[in-house]
């Protein structure tokens, strides 16, 4: 296996909002490709990628972006957000056709909404709307696509109910700029420094990474994907999102084979890093002694005694004082015992108890034990599960194109799991 990280330096749009570079990401994207190929240690017969899908990559006539990779946590308009949802029907309902919370920017297909009304000419520029994943396939196979796990991801673009893009795509011209869709299966052939091999279309990261557990696990589970999102996804609950589940940052997903997925997103990972520097900051140690701390049964224990006020909408920690608490060690197990009654609370939107027993974590929060070990005695009466598959999004992205480069059968072992035990009371 070869693996590269590498942080890229930001820019700034025209308004001076931070933003990924797109032209630094395409050619990190290439450069590391042509080096993967030129040093000839692997037999290449396949390439597929995977990116978060909350983002557009505009292209003009010349194949080239013409505008900057928006960032998702970008303000949106509010003049606008009310033009769009008294335009079509309000957001409770448009909400529920589309599977979609309101979001702003982070309803990537409300970027496009908006470069039409504040950017008409720039609009007019753009000849494709790229998914980021599709467009990295792109620099790569040449392949021009729209996949269904990127599309049916919190776009506002997909209507749920009707099973295809919803009447406002075609009616504010978005359409025209929106590529044909292709299946999450599909390969485009690729002629590269005389290799050939097969391109896919790429996948929107989140879906990417449930295919393992889709293809691992037959039994109704629950994947909560931990990162600077944590994820609950329900493969089995295709119940409609009720307005409470909307209310609470429920949506639906699109798998890969074009199924909804129920899902539950929390900021957790984001809140645990900016807490978790609070924290060493206050004690005067390092961000890194956190990845150490172990789980203690008697800090926990006295947390269960003290207040513990409930919040779905903030984590509580961020309201504490970290001069309350002994040591740095006691601060974080009140960090992460608020983050996982979140992730609980989360989690039960779409959890449908009676049918799921089964609750894997993957991503940063498996490796800490002690957000395992709260999460099971969380969920007391379910199989808790530290899952660990290296790079659970890049083997997705090849699962999905399986069988048109591998004649053998997916491994059974792709995925260890480690099980967590509730040694105390639930979490309250």
């Amino acid at each position: 296996m070869f693996e590269q990280s590498v942080v890229l330096e930001e820019t700034k749009d025209e308004d001076g909002f931070a933003c990924e570079d797109v032209n630094k990401l395409s050619s990190f994207v290439q450069d590391s490709f042509h080096e993967l190929v030129k040093a000839g240690e692997f037999d290449i017969s396949a390439v597929n990628l995977s990116a978060y899908g909350a983002s557009f990559v505009f292209v003009g006539e010349n194949g080239k972006p013409v505008a900057p990779l928006y960032n998702y946590l970008k303000p949106y308009p509010e003049n606008l957000l009310h033009q769009f949802y008294n335009t079509y029907g309000g957001k409770e309902e448009f909400a529920y056709q589309t599977a979609s919370p309101v979001l702003g920017n982070l309803n990537s297909g409300m970027q496009l909404y908006r470069i039409k009304y504040e950017n008409p000419q720039l609009f007019d520029k753009i000849k494709y709307a790229f998914h980021l994943p599709q467009f990295l396939s792109y620099i790569i196979s040449g392949g021009r696509y729209s996949d269904i796990t990127s599309i049916g991801c919190h776009t506002n673009l997909w209507d749920f109910q009707k099973n295809g893009y919803h009447a406002w795509v075609s009616k504010e011209e978005v359409l025209e700029k929106l590529l044909p869709i292709a299946s999450s299966s599909s390969v485009t052939p690729v002629s590269y420094q005389q290799k050939n091999f097969k391109g896919g279309i790429g996948l929107h990261d989140s879906s990417a990474a449930l295919i393992p557990y889709l293809l691992s696990f037959h039994d109704p589970f629950v994947l909560i994907s931990t990162g600077t999102w944590c994820i609950s996804l329900n493969p089995s609950n295709n119940s409609p999102l009720t307005a409470e589940e909307l209310k609470n940052d429920c949506l639906c997903y699109l798998q890969y084979n074009g199924k909804p997925v129920k899902a539950a997103r929390l900021f957790a990972g984001y809140v645990h890093d900016a807490q978790v520097r609070r924290i060493a900051d206050h004690f005067h140690t390092d961000v890194a002694k956190f990845k150490q701390v172990r789980f203690s049964d008697d800090i926990v224990a006295q947390l269960q005694k003290n207040e513990n006020p409930a919040s779905l909408k903030e984590c509580v920690f961020e309201k504490r004082d970290p001069s309350f608490f002994p040591s740095a060690e006691h601060a974080y197990h009140q960090l992460i015992f608020d983050l996982v009654f979140q992730q609980s609370f989360s989690t039960n939107l779409v959890l449908e108890k009676n049918r799921v027993r089964k609750i894997f974590v993957d991503g940063g929060f498996s490796k800490n034990e002690i957000y395992m070990n709260l999460l099971a005695i969380a969920f007391p009466g379910m199989a808790v599960y530290a899952a660990s598959i290296a790079q659970a999004t890049a083997i997705g992205t090849a699962l999905a194109i399986h069988e048109t480069w591998n004649v053998n059968s997916v491994p059974a072992n792709l995925i260890t799991l480690k099980s967590y035990v509730p040694v105390m009371r639930a979490v309250s």
